[in-house]
């Protein structure tokens, strides 16, 4: 296996869309420390911000200040859990808060090995040699019923139940994270995303967009243009880290 240092760059845009009132999606990152967390608020007046801002901050903080001596993956699974933990007791403590809720997807580095958290229907994935995957899996209902073959993806784009999502952050007062691990290859580049955009631009437009030659900032308004084209009916944030 090829053991040459990876460096990472990375670049975000967030837009509240062309149909909301507010802006509930959060994201925040460290190249310094190698991690890179999105989420999706839900949740009525500002609690779907709430739940969103605390996820991020949460994780982002408890991940900068792990011992040195702790395991990257496993101390992200337990911020994960703790973030978990702030929201759903944060809404148990504030009734203007009940029943609030947000997804996390989640990238943390650690020289050329990766590992890729997710909870709802936030996606992360990655463009290599002009192939893009996507890494995790959603928690949603029509995703769920699409993977038991009672649902057909075409039908599951026209579903009334598509906003339901299975899995959240700060809804339960348990909640279990997927993870995802695999090495890095120079020239990899990932997106983390919010439904925002994926409801709006299918994955060759998306994958098409990321070949562009441009700066990974340009790239996030690039994607985030063409959503807001498309409809922009939500939040739509992006995430972009490339492995140089």
């Amino acid at each position: 296996m090829d053991t040459a240092l990876v460096h990472y760059s990375a670049a975000a845009v967030s837009d509240r869309g062309r149909k909301r009132a507010s802006n509930e999606d959060a994201f925040g990152y460290s190249v310094k420390h190698g991690i890179y967390v999105l989420c999706d608020g839900m949740g009525g007046a500002a609690a779907g911000e709430v739940a969103s801002s605390l996820a991020v901050e949460e994780t982002m903080r408890r991940l900068q200040n792990r011992p040195a001596e702790a395991s990257l993956p496993a101390a992200a699974e337990q911020a994960i859990l703790a973030a978990n933990e702030a929201i759903f007791y944060r809404a148990q403590r504030d009734r203007r808060l009940n029943g609030m809720g947000t997804t996390l997807v989640a990238l943390v580095v650690e020289e050329r090995r990766v590992w890729v958290f997710n909870v709802g229907d936030s996606r992360c994935y990655r463009l290599r040699g002009g192939h893009l995957q996507q890494i995790t899996t959603d928690h949603s209902l029509v995703d769920e019923q699409v993977r038991m073959g009672r649902m057909t993806a075409q039908e599951a784009l026209h579903s009334p139940y598509r906003n339901v999502i299975t899995r959240a952050l700060g809804t339960h007062r348990d909640v279990e994270p997927d993870v995802f691990a695999f090495a890095a290859d120079s020239g990899d580049l990932f997106l983390l995303c919010s439904d925002g955009l994926t409801r709006e631009m299918d994955d060759p437009l998306i994958a098409s967009t990321l070949a562009l030659d441009l700066p990974l900032g340009s790239l996030c308004q690039r994607l985030v243009a063409a959503a807001n084209q498309a409809g922009g009916h939500d939040n739509i944030t992006c995430l972009l880290v490339r492995a140089g």
